[in-house]
């Protein structure tokens, strides 16, 4: 602790503030030891409270806006990319979009507690149309909230940190083989989720210029199952498609054509969404096969698209201006 207070003080402010902004734009570095450690260093005298707290405070409040006004600007481009980490982008906005709207405003004051939503809730909030004078009412709170009990547990406890610091150099090794331990685990949790999505995702897989083919030879019928795709105004589509909601695919009012070939896409990793559609059709006794690569491979490989039609579009809530 000592060790790191002092690189504290010799690298001065930069370090707290780099890392707290890094946080807020959505790179996990973990800002609340930042300010642990900072609060400690200022305790120490290393830093000066009067300079380390609010400019703490001010590079939180800069990148939430920066990220308020691309959601704004951007509209759900960037959630959908901020949301392409999870296996099902489309639920993860839909989840998200939900509650936010019903708690967005409670939500922004506590979202820098929660991993996850501390990133995404400014964009989200922006998307929105929440009013920018009261998203920074909103986003002063929750910063104030956050730097203040980090900065303020490590000014008052910097004694105590830095005993437990030096009590990490004892149990270091202990430590180390826990962790160790730990990623194995984790390892082996995800070794045996892919073994388990193999044997799920058994589905046909076609690449896009074979699916276009059956199109004009077939005439097929091709899917679009995303869900987020449909959120803006300027998304895209492949040409000839049809809409086919994959998250009330039970009450969907679209009937299969009889004996022909479906295809189906998504933009999900591994095709994720496609899949699980494509499992419950076959299961209807539907002849289905799952464009690989999705929208993206079928653009990278020239084939025509179009925009989607405004009346498809999905409305999801927004904040009253």
């Amino acid at each position: 602790m000592e060790s790191v207070i002092a690189g504290l003080a010799e690298y001065g402010y930069w370090i707290l503030f780099a890392a707290v902004f890094l946080e807020t734009v959505g790179i996990p570095i973990p800002a609340a030891l930042a300010l642990l450690i900072g609060g400690a260093a200022s305790a120490r005298g290393s830093l000066r409270a009067s300079y380390a707290f609010p400019g703490a405070l001010a590079t939180i409040l800069a990148g939430d806006t920066l990220m308020f006004l691309m959601g704004r600007y951007t509209g759900w481009w960037l959630l959908g990319l901020l949301c392409r980490l999870s296996l099902n982008p489309d639920s993860c906005i839909l989840r998200s979009a939900d509650s936010f709207y019903k708690r967005g405003r409670i939500m922004l004051v506590f979202a820098k507690f929660i991993p996850g939503i501390n990133s995404i809730a400014p964009p989200m909030a922006g998307t929105m149309n929440m009013r920018l004078s009261q998203f920074l009412w909103l986003d002063l709170a929750g910063a104030s909230l956050y730097v203040g009990g980090y900065f303020g547990v490590g000014y008052v406890f910097s004694d105590a940190l830095s005993a437990i610091a030096r009590g990490y150099h004892a149990l270091g090794l202990v430590v180390g083989w826990i962790l160790v331990a730990a990623v194995a685990a984790y390892a082996g949790a995800l070794v045996r989720m892919w073994i388990k999505a193999r044997g799920l995702s058994a589905v046909p897989l076609v690449d896009p210029v074979e699916a276009a083919r059956g199109m004009s030879a077939e005439n097929a019928v091709i899917y679009d199952v995303r869900s987020h795709g449909y959120y803006d105004a300027k998304a895209m589509r492949i040409k000839g498609s049809r809409r086919l909601d994959p998250n009330a695919l039970h009450h969907s009012e679209e009937k299969m054509p009889d004996g022909r070939k479906v295809y189906l896409y998504c933009t999900c990793i591994r095709e994720a969404t496609s899949s699980r559609v494509a499992r419950e059709l076959i299961a209807k006794g539907v002849r289905v096969a799952v464009i690989k690569g999705g929208l993206r491979k079928w653009k990278e490989a020239g084939l025509p698209v179009e925009a989607v039609p405004e009346e498809e579009l999905s409305a999801l809530p927004v904040f009253e201006r």
